[in-house]
């Protein structure tokens, strides 16, 4: 699939790190190293633009090695790109870790997935099917 991308970074394109990864990396287009203490976040540039074709989004997610090692996550994960959506693409970063992180310029803080969806048209009905689960909400299921 091409998608039409503008890039204003000083970086390449994101690319995918491997031929089987699911996301691009998203890298901060920044000019200074931003600093964020324990529970702080910021809105970190990337630089880019894109243009999805209709009927497709792209998600914002965090990387696992900084969610891993660092505590550092996307406060809106996922965040959803829509295709009408023409400004620069940024990352709402959270450390979520006791321990202050510091974003570099170019560094990869997080990954995009750009994906298909469907659009819903509601059918308001009276009641829904029975099913097992039934109402059970949260942990219902058991651990196993």
């Amino acid at each position: 699939m091409k998608v039409k991308i503008v890039n204003q970074s000083k970086y390449p394109v994101p690319q995918y790190a491997t031929e089987y990864s699911a996301g691009m990396d998203l890298k901060a287009n920044i000019e200074e190293p931003i600093v964020l203490g324990s529970l702080e976040r910021a809105l970190v540039p990337t630089g880019i633009f894109i243009e999805l074709p209709q009927g497709y989004e792209a998600q914002v997610r965090p990387r696992s090695g900084l969610a891993a090692k660092y505590g550092i996550s996307v406060a809106n994960a996922p965040g959803t790109i829509d295709a009408d959506y023409r400004g620069e693409v940024k990352v709402i970063i959270i450390n979520l870790s006791k321990n202050s992180f510091t974003v570099n310029p170019g560094e990869r803080i997080a990954q995009m997935v750009v994906a298909r969806f469907e659009k819903v048209e509601w059918v308001e009905v009276e009641e829904l099917s029975e099913t097992v689960r039934g109402e059970g909400g949260f942990g219902s299921t058991g651990k196993k």
